[in-house]
């Protein structure tokens, strides 16, 4: 057993055609030879910039062009992202990862984002942001300031893309993460199921994640949040063995990965959150709010872990911090 980034999509596509215990015990093997059993890694995410983004992401409540109601919020201060970092850190997060409504950051606001990273930074936690498209300048700036983690998923399909976005290109999205991986940074790249995709728009996606040069050390997978006024506010719900499935297939093809459940875990029950982590998950977002919508509290999170016997990961650099 091996990491390989040469898998075919029809590997891929035989891995999620597989029948279902068969791709769960398959998965849970390479979870165990890869990944520490029972352990999960716990991030924050706070919106530090909330709305007014000129993209047309057909997902996202952020979105200019969408009338969802949501309150616009301008950049925060520093002050007030680092008493939320050690909150987050008192709460049992081990990386604080930092997400604002751009296309892509302006330099005055990019200045004061590497502020918040050197602040987060120096808690003690693992850094991780999520800025929109960054240049391989701004790339460099990020990964001086400290920041470990760069996030810029590639959402679906490059055959299904355009669907979905019209403002910025799939080529656009995979520059950023070439200029991430380039400077150095640790790159966490996933994308949303339930969007109307076809399956083999999920292993297609999960096929460019497996097979560029470098896996990315985060996978997030997350399940559409459907929200009133956006394009996909009336989408089908994905069937929950589908969402399972795209985790098995991603622990078994990107085996040292952590793959992170993300949007969408407030409408998962513990069920169903079992079943993704025996698939293969051990990366969470943690707290009562994911960017602009809701997630499950961290007191219930604690306690379906004790029901699971699942320990949080400790913090890497705690004798830092």
């Amino acid at each position: 057993m091996k990491v390989r980034n040469d898998w075919t999509l029809a590997e891929v596509e035989a891995l999620f055609a597989l029948p279902f215990m068969d791709l769960m015990f398959a998965a849970q093997q390479v979870h165990r030879r890869f990944q520490v059993p029972n352990s999960v890694q716990i991030s924050t995410l706070l919106s530090i910039k909330t709305g007014a983004c000129p993209e047309d992401c057909a997902y996202c409540p952020q979105s200019v062009r969408y009338d969802t109601g949501l309150k616009v919020e301008e950049l925060m201060e520093v002050d007030a992202v680092a008493a939320r970092a050690r909150a987050a850190k008192q709460s049992g997060a081990t990386r604080f990862c930092m997400g604002a409504a751009y296309r892509s950051p302006k330099p005055n606001d990019l200045r004061k984002v590497i502020a918040m990273i050197r602040e987060v930074k120096a808690l003690g936690l693992e850094t991780c942001a999520t800025l929109g498209m960054v240049s391989a300048a701004q790339a460099v700036e990020l990964k001086a300031a400290g920041l470990d983690y760069y996030n810029h998923n590639l959402d679906t399909s490059a055959a299904y893309y355009e669907k979905i976005i019209s403002t910025r290109t799939y080529q656009d999205r995979l520059g950023t993460l070439r200029a991430v991986r380039e400077a150095g940074m640790n790159v966490c790249c996933g994308g949303i199921v339930g969007m109307g995709e076809q399956p083999r728009d999920r292993a297609e996606l999960l096929h460019t994640l497996a097979t560029l040069a470098e896996h990315p050390e985060s996978v997030p997978i997350n399940q559409l949040v459907r929200v009133a006024g956006t394009p996909l506010a009336d989408s089908a719900a994905l069937d929950p063995f589908d969402f399972v499935r795209t985790i098995a297939v991603a622990r078994i093809l990107m085996p040292r990965a952590h793959v992170r459940l993300s949007a969408g875990r407030n409408d998962m029950s513990d069920e169903l959150q079992a079943l993704s982590f025996m698939a293969g998950a051990n990366s969470i977002f943690y707290g009562e709010k994911l960017l602009t919508t809701g997630n499950p509290d961290t007191e219930h999170d604690q306690r379906l872990f004790q029901r699971l016997k699942i320990a949080a990961e400790p913090l890497k650099n705690a004798a830092a911090a």
